[in-house]
């Protein structure tokens, strides 16, 4: 959206609306993952995000704000940080703050970079690749904390003019941040200011997906969604597809149109679809009226803040908290998927049985330095694998440089290969293969194989 936030400071800030990489690894589920088009919590339990934006790195002494959005039902928290490259940078003593102020009130805190709103058409907005440098310096303070935060990549990643690389560019930084060892679910936010009124993110969404099954989508709903039927056509199509879909930011009215919230909120809740509203407060530059409460005030709620936090379908009705914080999650659901297992993997124990398989590795070719492997997947029983895993560990030291056929991630001595799209999918009788390029140096011995489907 545009022109939201005033500074505090004598300018007021327009804010416009708004591989060879590694995979993503099949790693430890210690902390959110997707499965079936749902967000779960770490303790195998559904969350749908209830909450509000709030303008954090605009206003670093507003900390009581997060007591506050709690106190009025929230069970989420969309933190706006800069990366320095537009405001004041948030340092990791300042986030690593942020996110404990986040546990210390039982809200899931969604933290997103703000300096990337309308790259490709605001020249001071940064590309994608900068917010990731951002998030890789926060490492020390964001990892192991994957129970209690989701990452939103940029805000509003681009305007309306050259977002022809958005797909491309939200899979490179996605696996930037999983070839540097990020477990968190993340999220991406469309472009066309959030508002994806060209379809962008929506037709390519599947692709970004595949790349990444740890992700979900963010549509921000302003003036392009003033119809119910514009609304529950965008999210109707993301839940058809079992394609992961939040609505990351939306408000009751707005300059390019009058948003329809009543559908927004009552298609959300009859859907299992999470949203974060605009903004707790501080919003200046003609769209004051997006605040929530009056002077960070929660005793003054405004029309908007009424209507989200108290009214039909709204906040305190609907939010449920993440059992994360609860003392005695619900019965019968995991504590924590084993480790080695995708965060892929559904819980549900109607699921039917899985599928096995093996697999085999040779090396076709070899050179001082270097090296060329085939990795064959089979299935092993009389069931046809719809979808495979395959790891192993490097005893000496091998890494692997290039890949296809697969979604290849390397840690360390660990590496995981999984399908993708196009042979995901095994008949019993047959087999599947990916290839890779690697470096060796001395000992290039075979590893053991580990398959899952």
């Amino acid at each position: 959206m545009k022109t939201r936030i005033a500074l505090a400071v004598t300018t007021l800030f327009a804010l416009v609306a708004g591989m060879l990489m590694v995979m993503q690894p099949a790693h430890a589920a210690t902390g959110f993952y997707v499965s079936g088009g749902k967000l779960y919590d770490a303790n195998g339990n559904p969350f749908v995000m209830r909450g509000v934006s709030h303008a954090h790195t605009w206003y670093p002494s507003q900390t009581g704000s997060f007591a506050n959005i709690k106190a009025l039902g929230a069970n989420t928290v969309r933190v706006v940080l800069s990366s320095g490259d537009r405001w004041t940078r948030n340092t990791p003593s300042d986030v690593a703050n942020v996110v404990s102020l986040c546990k210390a009130n039982r809200l899931i805190c969604v933290l997103e970079v703000h300096d990337t709103t309308g790259y490709g058409e605001d020249s001071a907005a940064v590309p994608l690749s900068k917010a990731v440098d951002y998030w890789l310096s926060l490492a020390d303070v964001l990892n192991g904390q994957e129970r209690y935060v989701i990452i939103n990549l940029g805000n509003e990643p681009y305007g309306n003019q050259n977002y022809g690389t958005w797909t491309t560019d939200t899979i490179d930084a996605l696996m930037r941040l999983r070839a540097a060892g990020f477990h968190h679910t993340l999220m991406v936010d469309a472009p066309n200011w959030g508002q994806d009124w060209t379809f962008t993110m929506r037709d390519n969404a599947s692709k970004v997906f595949d790349a990444d099954r740890n992700t979900i989508f963010s549509i921000h709903m302003y003036g392009v969604f003033d119809t119910a039927a514009e609304i529950t056509d965008y999210l109707g199509r993301f839940r058809t597809a079992g394609l992961p879909i939040v609505v990351g930011e939306f408000g009751d009215r707005h300059s390019d149109g009058d948003v329809d919230e009543d559908t927004i909120m009552s298609y959300s809740q009859a859907n299992g679809i999470g949203y974060l509203g605009w903004s707790w407060s501080g919003n200046g530059g003609g769209v004051e009226y997006l605040d929530m409460v009056t002077n960070f005030n929660p005793s003054q709620l405004t029309s908007w803040g009424q209507r989200i936090f108290n009214g039909a379908n709204g906040i305190k009705q609907t939010a449920k908290e993440a059992t994360v914080y609860l003392a005695n999650p619900p019965t019968g659901t995991p504590t924590g998927l084993p480790t080695g297992t995708p965060t892929t993997r559904p819980t549900s124990s109607t699921l039917p049985p899985a599928a096995g398989c093996t697999a085999s590795y040779a090396i076709t070719g070899q050179w001082p330095g270097g090296f060329q492997a085939e990795v064959k997947v089979t299935p092993s029983g009389s069931l046809p694998l719809r979808g495979w895993t395959v790891s192993w560990s490097f005893a000496n030291g091998q890494k692997v440089t290039q890949f296809w056929n697969a979604n290849v991630a390397s840690l360390g001595a660990e590496v995981t290969a999984r399908n993708v799209q196009h042979n995901g999918t095994v008949p019993v009788g047959t087999s599947a293969s990916f290839g890779f390029l690697g470096t060796w140096t001395g000992t290039n011995s075979v590893p053991t194989l580990r398959c899952s489907g």
